[in-house]
């Protein structure tokens, strides 16, 4: 089986909560971007920070925090993410988080690597990616 190394996305936080977890192949996924940057939303960065259940946690997440690139809600991320929730609430459930990360993924122009590809597939333009 040939490797293939994932570059240039956006990790949605699914990914990232399985690697504080300690899952291999998000660990492994991980390790492949440490070469090009971890790049995350800043909103899976505060999902993570509501996960937390104490200060070991927290500072477990604020080292993990230094190896990433924030992406920040720009005005543009707001209007594409307000135009899929209107596009998407009703029909498929999509959810405010999964809106500004989908947003912030194609306001980049970066895959969005996720484990739960159906949260995302219905909105056109995005790319996404399963990568375990």
């Amino acid at each position: 089986m040939e490797t293939t190394v994932h570059t240039d996305g956006v990790i949605d936080s699914n990914i990232l909560i399985d690697a504080m977890n300690g899952v291999v192949d998000a660990l492994a996924f991980l390790g492949e971007q440490q070469e090009t940057g971890v790049q995350i939303s800043i909103v899976s960065a505060m999902e993570l920070i509501a996960g937390c259940r104490d200060k070991t946690e927290m500072a477990e997440l604020q080292r993990f925090f230094q190896r990433c690139t924030f992406l920040p809600i720009t005005a543009t991320v707001s209007q594409v993410a307000f135009q899929l929730m209107e596009s998407f609430y009703l029909s498929h459930g999509l959810v405010l988080p999964d809106a500004l990360i989908a947003a912030t993924a194609m306001g980049h122009d970066l895959t969005l690597y996720t484990r739960n590809t159906r949260h995302f597939r219905m909105i056109p333009g995005l790319k996404i990616s399963q990568p375990y």
